[in-house]
């Protein structure tokens, strides 16, 4: 059933329309991934749906009997509040009901309401109301479908006593989602809720989704997690909004599919027009030449046929980041790690890994979050020495790194600084280079600090290209991209010269382009042959299909 609907839409900002003219419908019976380039609109569409935004032009409305539940990119949740404490207030309008419960009963405890007959009887009928709508949002559950949904999402009973500000990003991304389904909405609007997730909290937000009673509109950059949960996919680009039935994979294959047929037909038909003009051309310089009317008039009845003709659009084209990673052979033996020790006080963090990457090998390293991963990185890059073992790199190896975070960027420089400075290469140079990753030239002046994190990636990846390293530490490096963007890396990847070792939860992303994985479980590597579906099968962790499949 529809619960929302946008008619005519239009968002605009600095004048600068995003889309117009957008209808879109949202249902509460399936999942629904929304996709498209960033920045294209994506989260101002959730941000319309949950009413935290106006529209420029165009009426969005929602069904009385419906209601949403909204996860924004970025949670803010009370730091000084318990997980338990945080979710169990997340219907504020439960709380709102609570507090009006309380203080009629105290009220009906007071002489001057039990003894006066009609206050009396207009008090209990306000605690009734009160229960009715009590019992409408779901209070009477509350406390135990609070821990219900805090289970489902992986927190355990000693879990939910923890200050929220102890917590992981990903673990406040699940917090922030069990305080919207607590109050259980038709529509669920998640942004990105697969943020900052390690592997198991990505299986466990799957199977929560899979199995939620209502709607959800999900944007996401996940493409594993939209194989397996998504009902269809609706594609924002260009302004756009196209529905596809199916997962992500069906829409991929339809999209290209359509893509070419629109190729196609735009270039037929501009064949066409190129020798009607000409025809026109010709028969209109005879008439003139020969002082023919005849041919005059036939010149006028093609170029009006070609007025009349109904235009086939050019397929849209989005600003697209060029990469090409230009490594080199180097050294057969590209890292040696043996018997590496790692301790912060009494917290031992690896203990005995051992690390054999060898020339042209791509491997994955997987694990909690916590478990070591960037420890790693770091000893690998020099910023730590181990407690015990050593780490020796090949005689010939140049090594650039990626940052999850962006830390290796500098916010206080431009776009053209941070190339000039962090790849040692002339303006011009630095120009060029940012325009083949996207960015108009006015941003190039811009700073760091204003960046988006998609924007950030990007340049760093641009950096990361100047360096002409031959071994690639990269550390989420798919987390800010767009879908587009994130294959555009994995084909530069496939195609480079020399070794990655990258740290991913990114599925898909591993299943492409990584030839080994080795995880990072209570200090130790175990390694595995093949990508993510290989390894997943090995330890036995592959998600069920959807029902129905």
């Amino acid at each position: 059933m529809i619960a929302a609907s946008l008619a005519q839409v239009g968002v605009s900002y600095d004048a600068t329309f995003l889309f117009h003219d957008l209808v879109f419908e949202v249902h509460d019976d399936r999942i629904v991934g929304l996709v498209g380039p960033n920045g294209c609109g994506k989260s101002t569409i959730l941000r319309l749906l949950a009413g935290e935004l106006q529209p420029t032009e165009g009426a969005v409305s929602q069904r009385a009997d419906r209601t949403f539940g909204y996860l924004p990119q970025e949670v803010s949740l009370p730091e000084d509040s318990t997980v338990f404490q945080v979710v169990r207030a997340g219907s504020l309008e439960l709380v709102d009901v609570e507090t009006a419960l309380a203080q009629v009963e105290e009220r009906m405890g007071d002489p001057s309401v039990y003894e006066d007959e009609t206050l009396l009887s207009e008090t209990i009928a306000e605690q009734e109301d009160l229960l009715e709508e009590y019992a409408r949002l779901g209070g009477p559950g509350i406390e135990t479908r609070s821990r219900a949904v805090l289970h489902a999402l992986g927190f355990s009973e000693s879990d939910l006593d923890r200050p929220v500000e102890i917590l992981s990003g990903g673990q406040k991304k699940l917090v922030g989602l069990a305080m919207q389904a607590v109050r259980r909405p038709s529509v669920l609007l998640l942004d990105e809720p697969d943020n900052h997730l390690d592997l198991r909290g990505k299986m466990l937000l799957e199977k929560f989704l899979r199995s939620y009673e209502g709607g959800v509109l999900l944007v996401s950059h996940d493409r594993y997690l939209l194989d397996l949960v998504a009902d269809e996919i609706c594609e924002l680009e260009g302004g756009q909004l196209t529905r596809f039935p199916g997962n992500y994979s069906e829409y991929a294959v339809e999209k290209e599919s359509l893509r070419a047929q629109q190729e196609h037909r735009f270039a037929d038909q501009q064949k066409e027009l190129a020798r009607l003009r000409q025809s026109a051309d010709r028969l209109m310089n005879w008439g003139r030449t020969f002082d023919n009317v005849k041919f005059i008039r036939r010149a006028q009845a093609i170029e009006k046929r070609i007025e009349r003709m109904d235009r086939v659009d050019a397929p849209h084209v989005e600003r697209r980041m060029r990469l090409q990673l230009d490594g080199w052979r180097g050294s057969t033996k590209v890292l040696e790690a043996s018997g590496i020790h790692k301790s912060y006080a009494d917290n031992r963090v690896l203990r005995g890994v051992d690390l054999l990457l060898r020339h042209g090998e791509r491997v994955g390293l997987v694990g909690d979050n916590g478990s070591g991963k960037s420890v790693l990185f770091r000893l690998i890059r020099g910023e730590e020495v181990p407690c015990q073992g050593g780490l020796e790199l090949g005689p010939s190896i140049h090594l650039a790194y990626y940052a999850q975070q962006h830390e290796t960027l500098d916010p206080s420089r431009t776009l053209v600084d941070t190339l000039r400075h962090g790849a040692e290469v002339s303006e011009t140079r630095a120009v060029q280079t940012l325009l083949r990753f996207a960015f108009t030239y006015d941003q190039t002046r811009r700073l760091v600090s204003d960046l988006s994190g998609g924007e950030r990636s990007r340049l760093q990846l641009a950096l990361i290209t100047l360096a002409r390293a031959n071994f690639l530490l990269l550390d989420e490096p798919t987390n800010n991209l767009d879908i587009a963007s994130a294959e555009i890396l994995e084909e530069a990847l496939s195609e480079f010269d020399g070794t990655v070792l990258v740290i991913s939860h990114d599925r898909y992303f591993l299943d492409r382009v990584v030839d080994r994985i080795v995880d990072l479980r209570e200090g130790r590597l175990s390694e595995y042959a093949g990508g993510y579906g290989a390894y997943a099968e090995a330890i036995g962790i592959l998600a069920p299909p959807k029902e129905g499949e």
